[in-house]
C-alpha cells in the first residue's frame, strides 16, 4: 500500500466520496464502564453543520455514553472496492429544532415509531436529535484498481506470499481538516 502526496483538499474530497459510496458507519463510543461499544448508523449527507453527523434518538444510551465521554471513533469499509476510512474525532449533541427542521428527511419517521402527537419521526419530534463529529483525524485507504483487478492483485499476493498493493493510503491531520 502506497502513501501520497495528495493535497489537503483533494484528501478530504476523496474522504467526502468514500464516506458517501460506503454510507454505513461503526459508530464507536466509550460506555460509562470504559468498554467501547461499536452499532451501525446511517451517515447523513454532506453538511456544514459538521464534518459528518447523522440522526439519532434521544433516550439512547448512545447519547449518554457522548455526554460522557466525547470521544469516538466512525469506520467504512466497502468489502468490494476494499476501499476504508477511518475517522477519530469528538461528538457533540445537537436538538436545535431549527437545524433539525433544516436537515429533516421524511425516511427519518422509519427509525421513531409513531407514539401520536408531535412523538411521530417529524421534524418537531423531541426524540431527535442529531449528532455532531468534529472530526481530527482521518486515515482511509483509497483504491487504484477496479474490483476483479483487486481480487486478482489479492489470489496474486497469496500465491507469492507478497502483500497485495491495493490502493493508497491517505491520512488528514487536524490541521488539515481545519
Amino acid at each position: 500500500m502506497s502513501v501520497s502526496n495528495t493535497s489537503a483538499e483533494k484528501k478530504i474530497d476523496e474522504m467526502y466520496d468514500l464516506i458517501g459510496d460506503i454510507e454505513t458507519a461503526l459508530f464507536t463510543t466509550r460506555r460509562t464502564d470504559a468498554a467501547l461499544v461499536t452499532r451501525p448508523m446511517a451517515t447523513q449527507k454532506r453538511d456544514a453543520v459538521a464534518d459528518v453527523w447523522f440522526v439519532t434518538n434521544i433516550e439512547t444510551h448512545k447519547v449518554d455514553e457522548i455526554q460522557h465521554n466525547s470521544e469516538v471513533c466512525l469506520g467504512y469499509y466497502d468489502s468490494g472496492s476494499k476501499e476504508w476510512v477511518s475517522v477519530s474525532g469528538t461528538a457533540s449533541i445537537c436538538t436545535d429544532r431549527m437545524t433539525i427542521r433544516k436537515l429533516h428527511q421524511s425516511d427519518w419517521q422509519v427509525w421513531f415509531e409513531n407514539e401520536g402527537g408531535d412523538r411521530d419521526g417529524g421534524p418537531d419530534d423531541p426524540r431527535l436529535a442529531l449528532i455532531l463529529v468534529n472530526a481530527h483525524t482521518v486515515t482511509y485507504m483509497k483504491a487504484k484498481h477496479s474490483r476483479p483487478v483487486a481480487l486478482f492483485e489479492i489470489a496474486r499476493g497469496f500465491a507469492t506470499g507478497h502483500t497485495p498493493d491495493l490502493g493508497r493510503q491517505e491520512h488528514l491531520s487536524e490541521k488539515e481538516l481545519g
